[in-house]
């Protein structure tokens, strides 16, 4: 058989349970039922480090964020390829695969080569009207839909109007998720004998939240759960949470606009989910459909409310553990569930797997693990902040236990997941064996590393004395536009 198709297929901030088929009503995503059919649902995968140019740096490159550099999107990391090695796409194509890669990459420098043949960009902000008129689809719309040439920001308005409910600017057939869809037909409808690596990687749910009509409208709010709220020493125990709500404006959203928030959030992965179907239908109208590995998955989470924290970038299961699933028609079982660990780090062993020849470089082996093939992985890391700084936190999975170390304060919460699956209540002074175990895992991991600078000292894990992180506010405008009270631009 020849070496098949491989298509990644990513969305921005989208929680693990917002998929019907895996029983998390009440989600609507009947083509993302179509993959749970398909193939593996890996049902406890995570972002080893939980926000937006880390996660896609470890896809990219199958090396946690401590050999990447990059350990937050604050503290810019350096010369990737040179300490990971040739990116994902490259690999491919050095194997006889054609490369496209459309959507959302998030990479620093932004058009950095990630060795896609046809490499066409979608981001989320633009710092120069250059910027904004040298997107692929804003150029797209602009020559589409000229009346709209006016809009700042095309996704949804940001700043103070992070965390509020909004609906799009303009028809669903004209946002960047049809756009996006519409661009991945077009590639899989080329006639090509080699295999194609697809890489189709939406902006949204990611916030704003601004569904189009009539996705804005699809979920009553009253419908909706309120946050899930733990013990107040578990949710307050990351002062860096409090920092981010209070830096997008949600230091104090009432449940009501919470739900709201939920019920549009929903919506637009409905709206996602729409997209991906005609994907999903260009894939099975090609002669070699099965012949396909499918990967869907998600950089990271949203709070959305839950522990009282709004964005990502916490071991929080909401803001680290995402959506994954893996089919291959004949090579993997259909409609199965995968119970083990996984990591977004494993998808390029994974696709490189899937040719024939294995390069796992940090990862794990999760194609064989998924085929019975390998071992499960026993163990995961993630990490956040500069190592040596109030920003590092740690997290260690491993069987039922998920362990969580904040430098600020010398922290730590441990959850059993099996028992409290919405981490509500902290066992750090009833399990101090278990505890203790999990925090020796994380020191040697940690010590084994490549960082730049210590997160252990004198054979542990470097603590420093609390302080909450100062409120700040993000100002996201666009364009040239840096802060409110600026007048008119043309």
């Amino acid at each position: 058989m020849p070496p098949p198709n491989i298509l990644f297929v990513m969305t921005d901030q989208q929680r693990f349970d917002t998929i019907a088929a895996l029983g998390h009503a009440p989600a609507r995503t009947p083509n993302l039922d179509r993959l749970v059919r398909r193939g593996v649902a890996c049902t406890n995968a995570y972002s080893s480090c939980p926000v937006c140019v880390p996660a896609r740096y470890s896809l990219m490159t199958g090396c946690e964020p401590s050999k990447t550099s990059w350990l937050s999107n604050w503290a810019p990391g350096d010369h990737v390829r040179e300490r990971c090695g040739p990116y994902l796409a490259e690999t491919l194509a050095a194997r006889g695969y054609r490369t496209w890669g459309l959507g959302k990459f998030h990479t620093e420098p932004r058009h950095e080569p990630l060795g896609f043949a046809v490499h066409e960009y979608s981001e989320e902000l633009w710092a120069t009207e250059e910027e904004f008129r040298n997107d692929d689809y804003v150029r797209w719309l602009r020559s589409r839909a000229p009346d709209f040439s006016h809009l700042e920001q095309v996704h949804g308005e940001r700043s103070d109007m992070y965390y509020v409910p909004q609906l799009r600017p303009m028809p669903a057939a004209l946002t960047v998720e049809s756009w996006l869809a519409g661009r991945a037909v077009e590639e899989l409808g080329k006639a090509d004998a080699r295999p194609y690596f697809g890489f189709v990687s939406f902006v949204t749910p990611h916030p704003p939240i601004a569904p189009p009509v009539p996705y804005n409208r699809m979920f009553n709010p009253d419908d909706m759960s309120d946050p899930l709220l733990g013990d107040p020493a578990v949710d307050t125990a990351d002062d860096y949470l409090a920092w981010m709500n209070h830096a997008v404006w949600a230091e104090d959203i009432p449940p009501s606009q919470a739900r709201r928030l939920r019920a549009r959030y929903l919506g637009s992965i409905t709206f996602i989910d729409d997209c991906i179907g005609r994907i999903l239908d260009a894939v099975e109208a090609r002669p070699d459909a099965d012949n396909t590995v499918i990967c869907f998955f998600s950089d990271h989470g949203d709070h959305l409310g839950d522990h009282r924290a709004w964005q990502k970038e916490s071991f929080f299961e909401a803001s680290c553990r995402v959506p994954l699933l893996v089919s291959w028609p004949g090579h993997l079982p259909a409609g199965a569930r995968f119970e083990g660990l996984a990591a977004l780090t494993d998808l390029f062993g994974l696709a490189t797997s899937a040719t024939g020849n294995g390069e796992w470089r940090d990862g794990h082996h999760l194609l064989g693990a998924l085929r019975g093939a390998a071992p499960a992985r026993e163990t995961l890391i993630g990490m956040y902040g500069t190592p040596g700084t109030r920003h590092f936190k740690c997290m260690v999975r491993e069987g039922d236990l998920k362990y969580i170390w904040l430098a600020n304060g010398g922290r730590e919460l441990l959850f059993n997941l099996r028992a409290d699956p919405q981490e509500t209540r902290s066992l750090t002074t009833q399990e101090p064996a278990r505890l203790a175990a999990l925090r020796d895992r994380a020191v040697r991991t940690l010590a084994e590393r490549e960082l730049t600078q210590p997160a252990v000292e004198n054979g542990t894990l470097k603590a420093l004395p609390f302080e909450p992180f100062p409120r700040t506010r993000i100002k996201q405008f666009a364009r040239g536009v840096t802060d409110f009270g600026q007048g008119p631009t043309t």
